[in-house]
């Protein structure tokens, strides 16, 4: 159901006057400090707080929206509208039922404050392609007839594909390639495919017969109604949750990003201890090519021993390789459970040339890598080169979390990624239900 355009009232945009928008005051110039200042002290136009971020210098982020609810992926349209797909919202914001938020910014300071809402129980993924608006509606994927310029269809949603299985890991999210093909990751049931999912010392399905439903990417027919599994194509496989997934805009290719598997030291003390088990296995970024098996449920990458390995419910003990040698290696690894949500490749022209063709990962923050801290919750930058990383992952976005890093104790907690026409980058929390947007204002 549409609900009509309203102008944003205070619940959304409880942001104030002092977040005005970055990019239109005087040039900036980096102080002995290291921030980013102008005379003034702060970069012209940016929020003293960054919105509560901490950036690299030069750049700034302030609040596009706020506390709309559980703000999951996001896509920007050619004019600067904001897609957003809740999977819940607060009673009283703006698309208060879950579904799409539609976001407009009319006198282009940086805030929106036009707002329209539309579609069915909140989800994960959005994207925008051929003039039509694709979302996750739990068990289908829709798409929305969306004319250029609207912040609502102009038309009922029509199921593109239908009976998707529920349970584990069901939230949906997807990527357009351009040439009429849709990608949909198709997460787990379960954590390792043991026989007891998750009981100490149960061994693993072998085969694991998961995989021909689960833990992998369909392809799909992007304008064909109606299809299944059964009539889509299993284009990879062995991949536990690839929530971030994203097509290279310079080659066509597709990239993913791994959610590693839980508790290796819980279920197998007697190969692993506390330590390893948190920060092991990696979450990991790879390069999806038809037909690649990433290994899950039988291997994991151990950030140790620097190599995919066999999983204990399979025989393995942290070092034997065995059939893992025949599974694709990741392209890069970041610490065991951060939970990477969402991947991108920065298109814009706004960033430092050093930025553009690289790809932003946002990580949601873990919840079991005791003893160690709690991490994630912030988004990092891959530099890259040739569709490979030319260098290691380095921090871009963080202090998502506040003073506390846990699921409960976050104030918020990063997930979608998009870039808008300007080439700033736009975030979204599903824990706060804040979208910021982060521009650049440094010298180049």
């Amino acid at each position: 159901m549409i609900r009509e355009t309203v102008r944003l009232g205070a619940l959304v945009l409880a942001i104030g006057g002092a977040l005005a928008a970055c990019g239109r005051g005087e040039k900036p110039a980096a102080d002995a400090g290291g921030t980013t200042s102008t005379a003034s002290g702060t970069l012209a136009g940016c929020a003293r707080d960054d919105g509560g971020l901490r950036l690299p210098d030069g750049f700034c982020a302030t609040i596009f929206a706020d506390s709309v609810g559980g703000a999951r992926h996001v896509a920007i349209a050619p004019n600067g509208d904001v897609f957003v797909q809740l999977i819940s919202a607060k009673r009283g914001a703006a698309g208060a039922r879950g579904g799409i938020l539609a976001l407009r910014d009319t006198d282009h300071d940086g805030r929106a404050d036009t707002s329209a809402s539309f579609g069915e129980a909140g989800g994960t993924g959005i994207a925008l392609g051929g003039g039509y608006l694709y979302a996750d509606a739990r068990t289908r994927i829709v798409r929305y007839p969306l004319p250029a310029g609207s912040l609502v269809p102009s038309g009922d949603a029509e199921a593109i594909v239908v009976d998707l299985p529920t349970g584990g890991h069901e939230a949906r999210n997807f990527a357009l390639d351009g040439s009429g093909a849709l990608y949909l990751n198709v997460g787990s049931a379960t954590n390792s495919c043991q026989v007891k999912d998750r009981v100490t010392g149960s061994p693993g399905h072998d085969p694991c017969t998961e995989l021909e439903t689960r833990a992998g990417i369909w392809k799909f027919d992007a304008a064909r109604a109606g299809q299944t599994q059964r009539t889509g194509t299993r284009f990879a496989t062995g991949i536990r949750n690839a929530m971030g997934l994203v097509v290279n805009p310079a080659n066509g290719a597709l990239y993913a990003t791994q959610h590693g598997r839980d508790q290796l030291f819980q279920n197998w003390p007697k190969y692993f201890d506390a330590q390893h088990g948190a920060e092991n296995p990696a979450e990991e970024l790879v390069q999806v090519r038809q037909g690649d098996d990433f290994g899950w449920p039988y291997c994991y990458y151990d950030r140790t021993a620097k190599r995919l390995v066999l999983a204990p419910e399979y025989g393995g003990d942290g070092h034997t390789v065995g059939r893992c040698a025949q599974k694709k290696e990741p392209l890069a690894v970041f610490p065991g459970h951060w939970a990477p949500m969402s991947a991108l490749f920065y298109t814009g022209e706004m960033f430092p040339a050093r930025y553009r063709g690289g790809v932003f990962i946002a990580f949601h923050g873990s919840w079991n890598r005791a003893p160690e801290p709690q991490a994630g919750y912030s988004v990092v930058f891959v530099p890259m080169r040739d569709g490979r990383p030319s260098g290691q992952y380095e921090p871009f976005a963080d202090g998502f979390a506040g003073a506390t890093k846990s699921p409960s104790g976050a104030a918020h907690r990063p997930v979608g990624l998009a870039v808008a026409p300007d080439g700033a980058l736009f975030v979204t929390d599903d824990k706060g239900g804040r979208i910021w947007r982060i521009t650049y204002q440094g010298s180049r």
